[in-house]
């Protein structure tokens, strides 16, 4: 009878704190690791610093293309700029050109 008392009072406590500690440990794991914990909001400030220079790169390149799109549209056609869509489409140079061959990236 005895023994049965203090198994019960050494088992008891023992189980509920190991099940709150479980508990509490599946809660904490999930804080720092799940969906929105502390570990993925530095991941999404990396996912978000790569993309606004991807950003960055990609509004250059469109300026480019718009300012080359407003060379061509103008009610005077730049002729250097004709020139050079006409030589790279054709795939001609004139006599004085440099040309460079540059190796294939494969």
């Amino acid at each position: 009878m005895v023994v049965r008392r203090r198994l019960r009072a050494i088992l008891f406590p023992l189980c509920l704190y190991s099940v709150s500690g479980a508990a509490g440990g599946y809660f904490v794991w999930h804080a720092v690791n799940g969906e929105r914990g502390l570990k993925t909001q530095d991941e999404y400030q990396l996912k978000i610093a790569g993309l606004q220079t991807q950003l960055h790169q990609l509004e250059e390149d469109r300026a480019l293309w718009r300012h080359r799109i407003e060379l061509m549209n103008s009610a005077i056609i730049d002729r250097d700029l004709l020139d050079e869509e006409t030589r790279s489409l054709l795939g001609r140079a004139d006599k004085n050109d440099l040309i460079v061959f540059l190796p294939k990236a494969e």
